[in-house]
C-alpha cells in the first residue's frame, strides 16, 4: 500500500465505534436509540444467542430514534440488543465471474457452483445521470419476437414495460427475449417471484446456452422487503458495470410492481402516509430513479431494459401501471383473450407502442406496419358484431379484408422459440398478405 493510499484510509476510517441499542420492534422495522448514522448506512444487530449479527439498513428517523430495516430473520433479537454502525452503504460485487451465475441481492451465489471471482465492489445506489451524457437511440435491438420487432421495435438503450395480469405470459416473453436478443450480456432480476420459478426460468426459458452470458439476481417472495428492493438495485448496478465495459446489455426485471410493493411495505412500516391503493409516496419516487439508470450512453455501451408490470385485476390504469407507463419509452401489452385462444406471445399489437418506432423502422417498413394496424383496428371495431354472428361476408369489402388478414395474422404470429431475422420475416410476410 503506497503512502497516499494509506493516508486516505487513515483520513476516512472510523476511529470511534458507534453503537446503539434496540428499543422496540414493530412490523418489519427496528427502532433504536443511536448510533449516529446516515440514511442508507449498514448496521449490525448483535445478540449473544446468534453466531452472526443480523445486518440492517438505516431507512429513517423517528422522534430522535433510528429506524432500521433488517435483511434477515430477527429471531433472538431482544430489547437492548447492541447495534453497531459499519460506516458503509450497500455494495454489490461485480465482474466477469458473474456471467452464468445465479446470485441473491447481495451478490452471494445461490447456485451451488462455488465462490465468484470479483473485480470490484459497486454501490447499488447511484446519483442521477447527466441527461447530456446520453446518446440518441437509433439502432434496433433484435429481440427475436416477430410481432415485437415489427410493431413495437426496441432500440438499444430503450426502456420498455411489459404489462399484463397474472398468468398471461410475462415471464415467458422475457425468457424468449433474453434468450434470443442480440445483446452481449443479459441481467435478469427476479423480484418477489415464487421459489420454483427461478429454476424453471433457467431450465425451460434460458437453457445452458442462454445462461452462459446471463446473470440472474433472485429475491423470492418469502424474502424481507428490503432484500427484494436490493435485488432490483443490485441487478441494475451489475448491468451498469457491463455497460461501462462497452457491452450492450439487456436488463430484464420481473417485476417492477413487486419492487414497488416492497417499497410500500417499508414505507408503511416507518410511518409514511398511504396514497393510491396503499402505495406510499416513496414507492412512486423510487421507480423513476431506478428505470432512468438504463439507456444508451456516450463512449460506453447500452442498457436496454424490460420491466414487467403486474396489472392488478387486469386494470391497466391502476396506480403503478399508470405511473410506469408515463416514464418509459414504450409499453408492450399482453392480452388475456389472446392467451386464452392459445396465441403466444399474447401481444396486443394495437395497444403496444414503441415511442421510437419511427426512427427504428425505415419509411417502407413503417408504412407497411401502419397498414396492418389499420386492418387490425377495423377488425376490433366490429369484433362484437362478428362474435355474435351478426355479419355476413360480402356486406363490407373493407371488413372482409380485415377479417381475412386477422385470421392469417393470428396463425403467423405464434412462436414458441427464437426466430432469426424476426423483423424481416414479418415485413416479407406483410408484403405478401396485405391487400393492395
Amino acid at each position: 500500500m503506497n503512502r497516499s493510499t494509506l493516508l486516505n484510509v487513515i483520513q476516512h476510517c472510523d476511529t470511534i465505534r458507534r453503537t446503539g441499542r434496540v428499543l422496540q420492534f414493530y412490523g418489519m422495522a427496528v427502532e433504536a436509540s443511536g448510533p449516529d448514522v446516515f440514511i442508507g448506512e449498514i448496521c449490525e444487530i448483535t445478540t449473544p444467542s446468534q453466531v452472526r449479527p443480523v445486518k440492517a439498513e438505516v431507512v429513517g428517523f423517528k422522534n430522535g430514534n433510528v429506524v432500521l430495516m433488517p435483511f434477515g430473520n430477527l429471531h433472538g433479537i431482544h430489547v437492548g440488543s447492541e447495534i453497531v454502525a459499519t460506516g458503509k452503504s450497500a455494495t454489490i460485487p461485480v465482474g466477469k465471474g458473474l456471467l452464468g451465475r445465479v446470485v441473491d441481492g447481495f451478490g452471494v451465489p445461490i447456485d451451488g457452483k462455488g465462490p465468484i471471482m470479483r473485480q470490484a465492489d459497486r454501490k447499488i445506489y447511484q446519483d442521477p445521470i447527466n441527461p447530456l451524457s446520453r446518446e440518441a437511440i437509433d439502432e434496433q435491438l433484435d429481440t427475436g419476437v416477430k410481432v415485437l420487432d415489427g410493431f413495437a421495435p426496441v432500440g438499444k438503450g430503450q426502456r420498455m414495460g411489459i404489462f399484463a395480469g397474472s398468468g398471461v405470459g410475462k415471464s415467458t416473453l422475457l425468457s424468449l427475449i433474453t434468450k434470443t436478443s442480440s445483446a452481449d450480456v443479459n441481467v435478469i432480476a427476479m423480484i418477489g417471484e415464487r421459489g420454483r420459478e427461478v429454476l424453471e426460468f433457467i431450465r425451460n426459458g434460458l437453457g445452458e446456452d442462454g445462461l452462459a452470458n446471463t446473470v440472474i439476481v433472485a429475491a423470492g417472495a418469502d424474502q424481507p422487503a428490503l432484500v427484494r428492493l436490493y435485488a432490483a438495485y443490485a441487478a441494475t448496478a451489475i448491468a451498469e458495470h457491463f455497460m461501462e465495459q462497452g457491452k450492450d446489455v439487456v436488463l430484464a426485471m420481473d417485476s417492477i410492481t413487486r419492487f414497488a410493493m416492497a417499497q410500500r411495505e417499508i414505507g408503511l412500516a416507518i410511518g409514511e402516509p398511504p396514497t393510491a391503493r396503499g402505495y406510499t409516496p416513496s414507492a412512486f419516487d423510487k421507480i423513476p430513479k431506478l428505470v432512468e439508470r438504463a439507456g444508451n450512453f456516450a463512449n460506453q455501451g447500452s442498457i436496454t431494459a424490460f420491466y414487467t408490470v403486474l396489472v392488478e385485476g387486469d386494470d391497466f390504469n391502476e396506480p403503478i401501471s399508470d405511473h410506469v407507463r408515463a416514464i418509459l419509452d414504450g409499453h408492450i401489452v399482453l392480452d388475456r383473450q389472446l392467451a386464452e385462444r392459445g396465441i403466444f406471445p399474447a401481444i396486443n399489437t394495437l395497444n403496444s407502442i414503441s415511442r421510437l418506432a419511427r426512427g427504428l423502422l425505415d419509411e417502407g417498413e413503417y408504412q407497411m406496419v401502419m397498414r396492418a394496424n389499420k386492418l387490425l383496428s377495423r377488425y376490433e371495431e366490429s369484433k362484437d358484431i362478428l362474435d355474435i354472428g351478426g355479419y355476413q361476408k360480402g356486406q363490407n369489402p373493407d371488413l372482409d379484408k380485415a377479417v381475412d388478414f386477422v385470421e392469417k395474422f393470428n396463425e403467423f404470429r405464434v412462436q414458441s422459440s427464437e426466430v432469426i431475422g424476426a423483423k424481416q420475416q414479418l415485413i416479407d410476410w406483410l408484403a405478401k398478405v396485405l391487400p393492395r
